[in-house]
């Protein structure tokens, strides 16, 4: 490991204990700063809810750190807009977002376009697919950037179960993800869960990131940072455990797929072909292929937007 990194690892890697919520919520008086919290969803109504609930409780209600929780749908067809809404968020369609530019499918696109429908100075992400969930993913990621002028991008880090199985989730974390960034990005290597969907970051660097609309979004937004604003100005905290619903080995094969495509681009970003993925199913015939392809589509940083900057004008 570098030194670089090692040293980073003291500096600007913390616990949740680290700031008490009293501390945070004289730093955001203090500063004036607002939050705005982003769940992208695509058919979770039976998380999405409880996930709404526990931060209008906690962060909105008893304490007033988040200003404003939004729920952009990605398509549902069950229940979830409703539940949310129900809940107390703010919930957009995704098709409703800049609707000049057709959407394609993908959590990053959803992400992107969620910074036309925010109002925070700070946005923070989170899964809509948690379970048992905490407020401290929330306060914890939110916690340095309030604090710390320094600090423009925090993952948050935890343990990942596996069923039964302690610290055997994120699978395409540790076959995929983290050889690539060890290999081509090395000041990287400390991030705990490099593709973790819970971070928060300061809108004037989001605004200025490209956004690849499928899984590759978490990786190009490391990468991407560490290049605009340097190593020190990136963070992680640990809000302890993070349960969710787990995909199955091809749609794990699918999201290191959009994962690599999306290093390969910035590592030469020159000839682009659409790369696809085929994987197989066992049919009546025996092993049947399935091709599927790979996004390579990255919508512009949302600072070259006509509407967003509009917007800000106003």
């Amino acid at each position: 490991m570098l030194n670089e990194v090692e040293r980073w690892l003291t500096t600007r890697s913390w616990s949740v204990t680290d700031r008490p919520l009293h501390q945070i919520m004289a730093a955001k008086q203090r500063t004036g700063q607002t939050v705005s919290v982003v769940l992208p969803a695509l058919n979770e109504e039976e998380t999405v809810g409880d996930i709404v609930a526990i931060i209008r409780h906690d962060l909105m209600q008893q304490v007033p750190l988040v200003d404003e929780i939004v729920v952009v749908d990605s398509g549902s067809t069950d229940r979830t807009a409703q539940v949310a809404a129900a809940a107390g968020a703010t919930v957009v369609h995704r098709d409703a977002i800049l609707p000049r530019v057709p959407t394609v499918p993908g959590k990053g696109e959803v992400l992107w376009r969620s910074l036309l429908v925010t109002s925070g100075d700070i946005v923070c992400f989170i899964d809509a697919d948690l379970k048992e969930f905490s407020s401290d993913f929330v306060s914890g990621i939110v916690g340095p950037l309030l604090t710390d002028p320094a600090v423009d991008l925090v993952k948050a880090m935890y343990d990942r179960p596996l069923g039964s199985a302690a610290g055997q989730g994120g699978r395409v974390t540790e076959l995929m993800a983290r050889p690539l960034l060890n290999m081509h990005w090395p000041q990287l290597a400390g991030f705990v869960q490099p593709l973790g969907g819970e971070y928060a970051a300061r809108r004037s660097l989001l605004e200025q990131l490209p956004f690849p609309v499928g899984y590759g979004v978490e990786l190009g937004m490391l990468v991407d940072a560490l290049h605009l604003v340097g190593l020190d100005a990136l963070a992680q905290v640990d809000v302890g455990v993070r349960k969710h619903r787990h995909q199955d080995g091809q749609a794990l094969g699918r999201m290191s797929a959009a994962i690599y495509r999306t290093a390969q681009l910035r590592l030469a970003r020159g000839h682009l072909i659409r790369p696809s993925l085929t994987q197989f199913e066992r049919g009546e015939d025996g092993f049947e292929p399935r091709t599927y392809s790979v996004d390579t589509e990255e919508r512009p940083p949302m600072a070259e937007i006509a509407e967003y900057a509009s917007r800000k004008v106003a």
